[in-house]
């Protein structure tokens, strides 16, 4: 008798009209591995499935006019009725949602299994979103096709913090975003390329002085290119050396 196959650590489930995108690029590299592993799941569910005429109709014409079509409140509805686990919201890819950062990866990470429903068209009739408790997540400040392209970013966003994925998990911590920073440069061999030297103190085997230096690129980086992080970080770094007083 073969052995039962352990369930995976953690399941994704993708509502959207086009589950022939998945798992596109997440069958390669880290998350392809992982995926063959049964370190996680995929599951894809087209939406035209819960189209309820032979046409397999899901969107309509706006109410108050307008260019663009309207992904129907039954149909999406009867979706996620049908494929939605656990008491976690679904989670619907937009513009106009929250910033996807990297505490709310780790929070999905966290969960057994996350629900992404993939929009399409103008977007999705407000009343479903309102009655299922949807969580609204944005992956920037632009406009894509759908939801499909965005959906795989989080996906493998979460996926690489999974137990077992990445092989050093100090590599997770010193990634952007882990200390609120960006990340500090990185160099290989050779030691000096187009008359370009690697910083001294990297090939100085001293390790304190390399993690220092480390420390200062990253926050110079940060500083620079994202003010607003470095804000951010600036504030926690001092509640935390307020909270370390006597």
């Amino acid at each position: 008798m073969s052995e039962a196959k352990a369930a995976p650590a953690w399941q994704v489930t993708v509502l959207t009209l086009f589950p022939e995108m998945f798992p596109g690029y997440l069958a390669h590299s880290l998350a392809g591995k992982a995926l063959d592993a049964g370190l996680w799941a995929l599951e894809t569910v087209d939406i035209r499935d819960f189209a309820s005429d032979k046409h397999r109709s899901v969107d309509d014409a706006p109410f108050g006019g307008g260019p663009g079509m309207v992904l129907m409140p039954e149909v999406v509805d009867r979706a996620i009725r049908a494929r939605h686990r656990g008491p976690a919201p679904v989670v619907y890819l937009t513009p106009r949602g929250r910033p996807l950062d990297q505490a709310m990866v780790r929070g999905y990470a966290a969960r057994p299994s996350l629900t992404l429903l993939c929009g399409r068209f103008e977007g999705v009739d407000e009343r479903v979103l309102e009655a299922q408790g949807v969580e609204e997540v944005s992956l920037g400040d632009f406009v894509l096709s759908g939801g499909e392209p965005a959906a795989l970013a989080l996906i493998d966003a979460v996926v690489r913090l999974l137990p077992g994925v990445v092989g050093a998990e100090e590599t997770l911590e010193e990634e952007s975003f882990e200390r609120g920073l960006l990340e500090y440069p990185h160099y290989t061999r050779p030691a000096e390329w187009q008359g370009r030297k690697v910083p001294e103190v990297l090939i100085s085997g001293h390790h304190e002085k390399v993690k220092a230096w480390r420390l200062r690129q990253a926050e110079a980086a940060t500083k620079a290119r994202r003010p607003d992080l470095w804000q951010r970080y600036l504030a926690a770094r001092n509640r935390s050396e307020e909270g370390n007083e006597p």
